[in-house]
């Protein structure tokens, strides 16, 4: 993560409606460079960070408030009017006083292997940070078996790689699903919901330990289950949800809720921000945006902040 504090800083200010006012004299300070190197060094301050998603209902917040959420904050590269976790985590970033450029390349069902096949030339060019999410199973074959994550993901790094010598590649590792754990028949039917989230962190795991190039696993499905052992989120949404407790899934017990989609993103925002984030508080907007209870705000917020050991303070200014 590169902390650009110039450029954090001119965001604060433009924030808060402050104009630097011009030099004095000439006798007050030195000459100042050229118009051109001045030009060029105002530029280079004010770029944002650029980060780019790429994945498929997991991350553009299938069947949730979160999909259409926010979607003229990002780019869609795909033009389908797609906000989700990428649009809440651009909220998050401003929020916190922070600059960054955020595109998505999204479809619902999708294998890294698909985005490779049919969007490598959408998403071809140099980005600061590059965010990979593969299927829930990784395949539908043989669910849980990582080989395809791995071959594809080797493949995306070194294309972005190519790009930009320096980008942070990070990939999510997502959440048990409850329809294939509480369903007769299914792979992980019988055993305890947080199974599903060890199985596929396992395999993002692999995949990183193989290939030096991705970076941090984001722990999105640690996050979850930590949500369930804290009492914050109810285990099994087929037996109804517990009063006072939060359920991280949606109505097909397979994507996640807003609440779900809302943890992610905080879990994402920490691990590539390095920020806290308890430190958004009651009062989030998105949390009030989506009909997520102040209470249950501050505890996914502990949750997300808890599981990646985020501890950056960061400036916090009003978000519109």
């Amino acid at each position: 993560m590169r902390l650009r504090k110039d450029r954090v800083a001119g965001v604060v200010l433009a924030l808060a409606g402050v104009v630097m006012a011009p030099a004095a004299s000439a006798q007050d300070h030195p000459a100042s460079p050229p118009p051109s190197e001045t030009t060029a060094a105002a530029a280079t301050a004010e770029q944002p960070e650029t980060i780019l998603f790429i994945g498929n209902s997991f991350t553009y917040g299938g069947h949730s408030a979160a999909w259409r959420y926010r979607a003229d904050s990002v780019t869609d590269l795909n033009g389908d009017g797609v906000g989700g976790v990428p649009a809440l985590f651009k909220l998050f970033t401003v929020e916190a006083g922070l600059d960054y450029a955020v595109s998505l390349e999204t479809s619902g069902g999708k294998t890294l292997g698909w985005h490779w096949d049919h969007r490598r030339d959408v998403v071809d060019r140099s980005w600061d940070h590059v965010v990979l999410q593969d299927l829930s199973t990784f395949t539908r074959d043989n669910p849980g078996d990582p080989a395809t994550l791995i071959a594809y993901a080797r493949k995306f790094a070194n294309l972005f790689k190519r790009a930009n010598p320096d980008v942070d590649i990070s990939m999510i590792a997502t959440w048990s699903r409850p329809d294939l754990t509480y369903i007769a028949g299914k792979r992980w039917s019988g055993q305890p919901i947080t199974r599903m989230a060890e199985d596929i962190r396992a395999g993002y795991d692999k995949a990183k330990a193989e290939i030096p190039a991705i970076g941090t696993i984001h722990p999105v499905g640690q996050a979850f289950s930590r949500a369930i052992a804290d009492g914050v989120a109810d285990p099994d949404p087929y037996d109804g949800i517990a009063f006072g407790q939060i359920d991280l899934w949606t109505y097909d017990q397979y994507h996640a809720s807003s609440a779900g989609y809302y943890l992610e993103a905080l879990v994402i925002f920490a691990d590539v921000t390095g920020c806290d984030p308890t430190g958004f508080g009651r009062d989030e907007i998105a949390a009030s945006e989506l009909g997520i209870s102040p209470l249950a705000a501050v505890a996914l917020q502990r949750v997300a902040q808890q599981t990646t050991g985020a501890s950056r303070v960061c400036t916090a200014v009003p978000a519109q």
